[in-house]
Order: C-alpha cells, then sequence, then structure tokens
C-alpha cells in the first residue's frame, strides 16, 4: 500500500477532528472520563498520534501525560501511584505518551525492573485497570507497530535533524538491537493483560499518517453516541468602530523581516 499523501491525510483528518470535538463537548456535558494509553515501537509514532488527537482540544480538558523517569521518592511509591495523580477526572481527558506499561515494556528489556516485579505488574494490572472501568472510565489501550526497517529509517532521521535529535536516547540506541526482546515482551504483556474490561488495540504505523487516521476512527466508532448541541452563544455586533492596538508603556519588537 502506497504512503497516504499529506493532501488526502488531511482530508481525511479533519471530520474525525471534528467529531473529536463534539466527543469533548460529550465528556464535558456527561461528566464522563476518557483515558487513552499510546504504548508501542520506539518511533512509531506515539507523539504524532496524539498531537492530531489532541491538536483542537481545549487544553484545559484535554491533558498530555508523558511522564519522565520517576524519581528515588517515586521509585519506593505503589507502583501505580504516580500514574493515578494524572486520571482524567469529570470531563476529561488523559492521552498517556506511555503509560503504567513501560514496567512490561522498557523496564523489563533493559533490565530496570526484576522479573519478579514485571510478574507482578501483569498479575497486578487487569485488576487495576477493572476498577479504573468499574468507576466509569472510559479506557483505550492502543499499541503501535512498525517494522524494524522503518524504525531503522526514522532513528536515522532523529539523528540527523537537529529538530528530532532530542528524541534520540541513549536508551533507544541501545535498543536497537533489542528488537525481538521487545516483541517477546509484547507478546507476554498482551496474553496476561488483553482483558475483556481493557482490551488492546494493535495499530499498523509503518504508515503513520494511515495509523492516525486509524487510531483516531477506531475510538471513535467505540464511543456511545456523542451528540450534544453546542450551546447557544449570541454574537452582538460591536456598538463602535473596532480600535487599533495601542502601545503606550513599552513599545513592541519590530515585525520578523524575511
Amino acid at each position: 500500500m502506497k504512503p497516504l499523501k499529506r493532501k488526502a491525510y488531511e482530508a481525511a483528518l479533519e471530520p474525525m477532528q471534528i467529531e473529536l470535538a463534539a466527543m469533548a463537548r460529550w465528556l464535558q456535558h456527561s461528566g464522563r472520563r476518557l483515558a487513552v494509553l499510546f504504548e508501542g515501537r520506539d518511533t512509531a509514532g506515539k507523539g504524532g498520534a496524539i498531537q492530531a488527537f489532541a491538536e483542537h482540544l481545549n487544553p484545559r480538558q484535554c491533558h498530555v501525560v508523558a511522564l519522565p523517569k520517576p524519581s528515588d521518592r517515586e521509585s519506593g511509591q505503589w507502583y501505580f501511584q504516580r500514574y493515578v495523580t494524572h486520571l482524567p477526572a469529570a470531563g476529561e481527558i488523559a492521552l498517556f505518551d506511555r503509560s503504567w506499561y513501560n514496567r512490561a515494556g522498557v523496564e523489563s528489556v533493559m533490565g530496570y525492573a526484576t522479573p519478579a516485579q514485571v510478574d507482578t505488574f501483569l498479575a497486578q494490572v487487569p485488576a487495576f485497570e477493572r476498577q479504573l472501568v468499574d468507576d466509569g472510565i472510559l479506557l483505550f489501550k492502543y499499541w503501535l507497530g512498525c517494522d524494524q526497517a522503518q524504525q531503522e529509517t526514522r532513528f536515522a532521521e532523529r539523528l540527523h535533524d537537529p529538530l528530532k535529535r532530542w528524541k534520540l536516547s541513549p536508551v533507544d540506541v541501545a535498543a536497537r538491537t533489542r528488537y525481538g526482546d521487545y516483541t517477546r515482551a509484547r507478546d507476554t504483556m498482551l496474553r496476561a493483560t488483553h482483558t475483556e474490561h481493557a482490551p488492546w488495540t494493535l495499530v499498523d504505523f509503518n504508515d503513520q499518517r494511515r495509523g492516525r487516521l486509524t487510531l483516531i476512527r477506531d475510538l471513535l466508532d467505540r464511543l456511545p453516541d456523542c451528540h450534544v448541541d453546542a450551546p447557544p452563544l449570541r454574537f452582538p455586533r460591536l456598538r463602535r468602530k473596532p480600535e487599533p492596538e495601542r502601545y503606550e508603556v513599552l513599545p513592541p519588537l519590530p515585525p520578523f523581516k524575511d
């Protein structure tokens, strides 16, 4: 299948983003809570998918959760504790750019967690997610995949592009030779945590534009009826001629010259 061209991608994405805006209005109206987990291969495109999802949503309502390495104090907490504080409140959306599943992925493969800790996590997470769902949270779990050849191409782009260089870490470099290990860790995770109440959905992200559209369409199709009419808003004409901006205390910067 040929890569999706930008023009076709944007034409397909726009109506979905309108549906996402309607979904956000429904969440506020109903008080429901939405949590979406974005997991997957390094370079698969989690950040771009989250950006496409949240681009036209109110950032006060839609929060992106991308946690750094745990502090010493957090390392001594119950494992799920630091993630619980980022779960959505009524009417909110939380988009997790990696989540508690770090323990079954990078922590497992790179040896940051012991096998016993990983086994405990895999045993506990179905019950943890059952509590979230039973409490009314709409929980969606997506795993974004790409071939190793595609991953290598994207790693090289990050290495040579100064605007993407921050995305390439020593852990990413070390992980390049562990593609098969990550596959086995993923499959172990899926067998333990793909449940009826919190199922996984796998999405092919070899073509990132197609992947974003596939993911967003899947999520929208699995939601209940989200139609809520936008509240009427009066927008009367100004009673005076519009005023130009004025600067009296400090001058503004001069315009950029191209």
